[in-house]
């Protein structure tokens, strides 16, 4: 049974980082992708970017986290991460990791966990 667990969400004050952790299992060894998104109240849905668990490379997601956030994953924990520096008010919002199968990344992941808040406030 394919399994996503999201944790190292909690309150954190601008300018700092998180990171937050998405172990999964479950997924056999192929071309796929893992990634992040976001949803905030009252916003559209954000890519984060994602990493190919084939090769290992990465895409970069929306604008506004360009050069603040990062994805990386370690094989041995089966785990991928989301590095947040820099954090501001407006990164606060759930953050989803995702499984698309397609071959890419795209907007409409075939797995997602149950999210885990992120709070940016001083």
């Amino acid at each position: 049974q394919q399994q996503l667990e999201e944790s190292g969400g909690g309150l954190v004050q601008p300018g700092k980082s998180l990171r937050l952790s998405c172990r999964f299992s479950g997924f056999m060894e192929g071309y796929y992708f893992i990634g992040w998104f976001r949803q905030a109240p009252g916003k559209e849905r954000e890519g984060l970017g994602c990493i190919s668990m084939n090769d290992r490379s990465t895409n970069a997601g929306v604008d506004s986290v360009k050069g603040r956030f990062t994805i990386s994953s370690d094989n041995a924990k089966n785990t991928v991460y989301l590095q947040m520096n820099s954090l501001r008010p407006e990164d606060t919002a759930v953050y989803y990791c995702v499984v698309d199968l397609k071959g890419t990344c795209t907007r409409r992941p075939d797995y997602w966990g149950q999210g885990t808040q992120v709070t940016v406030s001083s």
